[in-house]
């Protein structure tokens, strides 16, 4: 059954005005202090105003909200009517969906986007910014496409699950912060990365810790990340099919960290995925995977955007290491991919001259400038 309901106009200024539905804040950040520590520590500069990029009225023609694949599942005997409160035999559940908010402007003249989240997060990191700022889901929209925001399944509003997991409840803020290469903790003190794009303040901080969303169905105590791949990527490859019978057009699927594994397996599942654009996948698809032997069968074009602080030279970085060799998959898929005749393209900020982003670009303070990159990738390389 499809939620949905239609308004003529929805203006913005600066955070999508249905941002309640993902319980943010649209107050900027007033900014603060770094404490210094041997880690590099410059502070980002305060964000700009909305003024500079909010001022537009977007007008959406038709929104929504719709589950996309999943399963039901049913416990064996009858089920008492008698007893209907406690008694649990005979029944069913319907679980394993993704849950998609969508907006259609009405200036619509590009392909469907459809955004799926990483590792410990749900679709409200595309519709706004810890500083409360427009997200790329606005922007986006602003572009001519619609935008169809996923929760992958276990996961924010697709939490029913077809598995039990034990959600961890130790500390791990420091953890997290310092993977994704915003800084560390030194000190007493989150840090900065010269030169950060990442927004500043404890108010911009206290925003993104909260966005962090558990999986239901996922054994987190201790690190471990036994998500179902495969699960993810056919509620993700429904939701590009319904997107497909509600437009007539194929998808542009953007991943985020985590979000790329199944990304790259979607593609056994749908034949409806124009490009991928993946943000910082995890790993790029092995060479002799079957999500490569999909993905090429249909000559998807593959874009794979990288930050900066990602290499050996960046010794106060401890999480740089880690992701040079994770960014090396993406050297070697798109050699293989490209020879093989398909188009395959890993971007690299720096070499653009976009410096200071971390593992949540998206969200940076330049948002804007990187949606502009992507924008370019797409005009130039997806029919």
């Amino acid at each position: 059954m499809t939620v949905k309901r239609r308004i003529a106009t929805l203006t913005l200024t600066g955070v999508l005005a249905l941002s309640l539905l993902a319980g943010c804040s649209s107050t900027p950040s007033t900014g603060g202090t770094v404490e210094p520590s041997s880690q590099n520590t410059a502070e980002p500069t305060e964000s700009p105003t909305s003024e500079t990029s909010s001022t537009n009225t977007l007008r959406i023609a038709d929104q929504g909200i719709f589950s996309a694949g999943g399963t039901v599942t049913t416990s064996d005997g009858t089920f008492d009517v008698e007893n209907y409160y406690t008694s649990r035999e005979g029944s069913t559940s319907h679980v394993d969906h993704a849950n998609v908010f969508y907006q259609i402007p009405e200036e619509e003249n590009g392909l469907p986007m459809v955004f799926l989240h990483g590792y410990g997060q749900s679709r409200m990191g595309w519709m706004t910014t810890p500083d409360g700022r427009e997200g790329w889901s606005d922007m986006f929209l602003k572009k001519g496409h619609s935008v169809w925001l996923i929760d992958q399944p276990r996961r924010g509003e697709a939490g029913q699950t077809s598995v039990a997991g034990t959600i961890s409840t130790e500390p791990s803020d420091q953890t997290w912060y310092t993977q994704f290469r915003i800084g560390t903790y030194r000190d007493g003190a989150f840090t900065y990365n010269e030169g950060s794009q990442f927004p500043a303040g404890e108010d911009a901080l206290d925003q993104f810790f909260r966005q962090m969303t558990p999986d239901t169905g996922m054994d987190s105590v201790g690190g471990d990340q036994n998500i179902d791949i495969t699960v993810v990527a056919q509620a993700v490859a429904a939701a590009i099919d319904e997107a497909y019978e509600r437009t007539g057009k194929e998808s542009i699927l953007v991943t985020h960290s985590q979000g790329g594994m199944p990304g790259w397996e979607a593609a056994r599942y749908t034949d409806h995925i124009a490009a991928i654009v993946a943000i910082e996948p995890g790993m790029a698809p092995a060479v002799d995977s079957e999500d490569y032997a999909a993905m090429l069968e249909q000559e998807i074009p593959v874009a794979l955007y990288y930050g900066d602080y990602i290499g050996e030279e960046f010794t106060d970085v401890p999480a740089a290491g880690m992701w040079s060799m994770m960014a090396s998959s993406a050297d070697t898929f798109t050699e293989a991919y490209t020879a093989a005749g398909a188009a395959s393209t890993v971007i690299h900020l720096p070499d653009e001259g976009i410096t200071g982003n971390d593992h949540f670009m998206f969200q940076d303070r330049n948002n804007d400038v990187i949606a502009d990159h992507v924008e370019a990738w797409i005009q130039e390389n997806v029919k």
